[in-house]
């Protein structure tokens, strides 16, 4: 085996790779692999899948070429660098690295893998794809585990630029960072992940699923609502439904479950029980044409924006941090604002809740509950104002906050009140969830937002997302929820609680017990 001393040396001096799999996951490594220069041998139970990849992966080199996107040149090098091998364990010449991107199962994986010790030469390492199973596992039926790794790929491979890097248990410590110097070679970007359930991507991405359901199943927003304060207010490309729609409910619900259980039932990750019911109700999303939202010819068929009722004008009374910055721009809109310490007995009141509901807020300051509502000041209010409506508001009164409201040119979205408003506790969960991992050591506090941001295309890392938003404010986000609603689900990391503390950034560990030992 290669020693510790030469990691960037093997990197650098990989000259084959065989890829086992012709799959869509296989086919897209093995082009991945050739446009980076190294050789790739593909292979497959399969023949007439072996020749298909090659002649899918020629096709994609000459589509860039005539994109402008590759050289003619480097186009045909690369399809020069495609061998196909037939049979997967086709006598080895001489190969550096073995990727093996065969069907998502355990014992399939664990046969290929312990045939391969058998034929592969020694210094050969062998590292799997698999998007959920355990490395560890999949190495036990080795003698010699410690060459097994995994190297976790997205599709489709040659867009998606994150690669996670997984060592088992007994993985060899050179090999992650030889491996994750490959990744560099080929122009992608490793991260370091654990070997935990969801890895580091799928672990990160439950604090939006699961949260979003959770706020569905209690009746406070529709889908369309959670989706579009999602993308207006978060900046995330696609809300929670509209992507649980896009990658089906099967799939999704399957890794909820699966995460929710290998970290024994912890919270945070409980599944919810409306992911069951569309399960076996078929509802999966776009493959079936109707998830949460219905699809015609594949195009997503969603309500049209709320449209401002014509009422008599109020004025409107703000409360609170927002009152200048809510109150200025509702006045250049036309809209009549009270300046006074108290509102009117004809003003709409408006409250900017942080952490809890829009009820306990008023009553918290004394305000006329039947006249308030509250509008999240997350985003500020910029793009869309979200409205939140208790079952004690005077229905004229909420009426006449939606047309001043509408005046502004803003969209508005109208929601249930809750512990806490809509974009708050998605962002919250998706940064605790993220501090979280870094609190258990899972993983780097700088691969988990490169993860996050990569392999979910979230604006921001939960961590860097968090620091933005401000550690003790999303602090108070979650104990407010956990203490409206005891569930432990909104328990704040350690993580968060105690840099909130110190005034350290999320993004950095800070001093550790290694610190103070040679």
């Amino acid at each position: 085996m290669v020693e510790n001393g030469i990691v960037e040396q093997w990197a650098r001096d990989v000259r084959t790779v065989r890829v086992i799999g012709a799959g869509a996951m296989g086919r897209g490594i093995a082009q991945l692999v050739a446009a980076g220069g190294v050789t790739v041998e593909i292979a497959d139970v399969r023949l007439e899948a072996v020749t298909d990849a090659v002649t899918h992966i020629s096709g994609m080199f000459d589509k860039l070429v005539a994109k402008g996107r590759m050289p003619a040149d480097d186009a045909a090098a690369a399809k020069e660098r495609l061998r196909p091998v037939g049979e997967p364990l086709t006598p080895f010449q001489e190969c550096d690295l073995v990727i093996e991107a065969v069907r998502e199962d355990l014992e399939t994986k664990r046969e290929l893998f312990s045939a391969l010790e058998k034929v592969c030469p020694e210094h050969t390492i062998l590292a799997t794809n698999t998007s959920s199973l355990p490395v560890t596992a999949i190495a036990t039926v080795l003698n010699d585990p410690s060459r097994v790794a995994g190297l976790h790929f997205f599709n489709p491979v040659p867009l998606m630029r994150l690669v996670e890097v997984i060592p088992g248990a007994r993985t060899a410590e050179w090999i992650p960072d030889a491996l994750a110097d490959l990744v560099k070679r080929l122009g992608h970007e490793p991260v370091l992940a654990p070997d935990a359930p969801g890895f580091l991507v799928n672990h990160a991405g439950r604090g939006l699923v699961t949260e979003a359901l959770q706020i569905l199943s209690e009746g406070a927003a529709e889908p369309v609502d959670i989706d579009r304060i999602s993308r207006d207010v978060l900046g995330l490309r696609m809300g929670p439904c509209e992507l649980l729609d896009l990658t089906g409910m099967d799939v999704s619900h399957s890794v909820m479950e699966s995460i929710w259980s290998g970290f024994y039932s912890e919270p945070r990750f409980r599944p919810s029980r409306l992911g069951r019911a569309r399960v076996e109700a078929g509802l999966y999303g776009r493959k079936t044409g109707e998830g949460f939202y219905k699809y015609v010819d594949g195009a997503k068929q969603e309500s049209p924006e709320v449209t401002a009722p014509s009422v008599e004008a109020r004025p409107i009374w703000v409360h609170g941090d927002v009152r200048e910055e809510l109150g200025a721009l509702l006045s250049t809109s036309g809209v009549e604002v009270e300046s006074g310490d108290e509102p009117s007995s004809q003003a709409v009141v408006l409250v900017a809740p942080f952490g809890r509901s829009t009820v306990d807020t008023a009553q918290a300051e004394g305000l006329p509950l039947e006249r308030t509502l509250g509008v999240d000041p997350f985003g500020g209010f910029f793009t869309r104002l979200t409205v939140a409506v208790h079952p004690g508001l005077d229905t004229d009164t909420g009426r006449a906050c939606l047309a001043a409201l509408a005046a502004t040119g803003r969209a508005v979205t109208v929601v249930r009140d809750a512990p806490a408003p809509v974009a708050q506790r998605l962002l919250a969960s998706i940064v605790n969830v993220g501090c979280g991992i870094a609190e258990q050591r899972l993983a780097r506090p700088a691969d988990i937002d490169t993860a996050v941001r990569l392999g979910l295309n979230y604006p921001r890392g939960p961590l860097e997302w968090g620091e933005n938003a401000g550690a003790g404010r999303v602090l108070e986000i979650l104990r407010g929820l956990h203490e409206s609603t005891g569930d432990p689900r909104y328990r704040p990391s350690t993580w968060l609680a105690e840099r909130a503390a110190l005034g350290l950034p999320l993004t950095e560990t800070g001093t550790t017990p290694s610190d103070l030992t040679p």
